[in-house]
């Protein structure tokens, strides 16, 4: 049986310093959830305290109808208690046993049939590809293999819910790719509620139905890869999705619909204006995504009002693309740019921003639009 799991109003202090601040989240039963951020910001924390590693300082957490925490009440259930299974980044395998009694040993805890332990290590060992690995140890495994292990030793138990702490941080960037496809598709496989924690902002975009951006532990944006990318929230969210991040320009809002950046002027569209309204002469900041700005040479929008000029102080040729740094006025900008560009280092570009795929953020770091 599957589970949702819900936070209300979660605190954890450690010592006086807040490390989860008010968190309110709901992952909904059978979903992927992608908790996101950079070191330190509290997505760990709030991972153990679903797990019942940590005992939240103040609020509720919920494990399908199940109150597991409660501060106020003095509900706190063990995490043995919980039907969780958790994944981390250690792949935290016994190296004097083989893969078969690493992958049978929570069934043995729980004093299971041993026929019926040998018949779920074969279905989960043929479900992961380990069925010619069972009698090996961990040391004669890759590193994909003994994460594979340890993720045949959590499924192996049927849990409510799957959490999963950076389980690809150890594996290198080729194979982190493989074992992101091959995680998505078991989860979808198991339809099991699954909770991955992740500074990777690229792992968090392939495999999550729905992400949830923590920064300083506090939770900033909930919203589906698309939602995240393209309406955040806040210019921290809109700095920590997308590569290269995207470029942010703080200028006066003119009367007249312009931006004036002092030594260049880009021009809201009519419907932005309407979004701005209120803002007339106040510093803003625009964030532009560097797929958005265009080489005018080869633009596919024609917009004379949008077109900028600058100086190109970095090339960086990936093949597929080319990622210039171009400098103007007192603002760096980044674009990628087609690999049919010319562009070249040291030389002038002209640049055509896509104003229409523009961000407008407000003095507080709020997305306007």
């Amino acid at each position: 049986m599957m589970a949702g799991v819900r936070l209300v109003g979660v605190w954890k202090e450690f010592e006086g310093v807040v490390a989860v601040r008010d968190m309110n989240l709901e992952v909904r039963d059978g979903e992927f959830m992608i908790l996101l951020g950079p070191s330190g910001c509290g997505k760990t924390t709030t991972l153990r305290m679903i797990a019942g590693l940590e005992e939240p300082t103040r609020g509720k957490v919920y494990i399908g109808e199940d109150l597991v925490a409660d501060s106020e009440k003095g509900v706190f259930v063990p995490p043995k208690d919980r039907d969780i299974a958790m994944v981390f980044q250690s792949y935290a395998l016994y190296p004097h046993m083989t893969v078969y009694d690493n992958m049978a040993f929570p069934l043995k805890l729980r004093k299971v049939p041993k026929k019926e332990i040998d018949q779920r290590v074969r279905e989960v060992a043929e479900l992961l590809g380990l069925m010619e690995l069972l009698r090996r140890k961990p040391r004669e495994l890759s590193g994909g293999q003994r994460q594979r292990v340890a993720l045949g030793r959590a499924i192996i138990r049927k849990p409510k819910v799957f959490l999963m702490d950076e389980p690809l941080s150890n594996l290198d960037a080729k194979l982190r790719v493989k074992m992101r496809a091959e995680l998505k598709k078991l989860q979808r496989h198991l339809g099991v509620t699954t909770i991955y924690v992740t500074h990777d902002q690229v792992e968090a975009m392939t495999m999550g139905d729905r992400i949830a951006v923590i920064n300083g532990g506090i939770l900033q944006q909930v919203g589906t890869p698309e939602e995240v990318y393209n309406r955040p929230s806040n210019t921290f969210v809109a700095g920590f999705i997308g590569t290269p991040p995207m470029n942010f320009l703080e200028g006066t809002l003119l009367d007249d619909g312009r931006v004036d950046f002092g030594d260049f002027h880009l021009r809201l569209t009519a419907g932005q204006l309407e979004l701005a309204s209120g803002y007339t002469g106040k510093t803003l900041t625009l964030g532009i995504r560097p797929e958005d700005i265009y080489d005018v040479d080869i633009s596919p929008v024609h917009d004379e009002e949008n077109t900028i000029r600058g100086r190109v102080d970095i090339l960086e040729n990936l093949g597929n693309e080319k990622i210039v740094h171009v400098s103007l006025g007192g603002y760096s900008l980044t674009a990628s740019l087609p690999p049919e560009s010319r562009v070249e280092e040291g030389s002038e570009v002209g640049l055509v921003v896509n104003i229409k795929r523009a961000h407008l953020f407000n003095e507080h770091g709020e997305a306007l639009f």
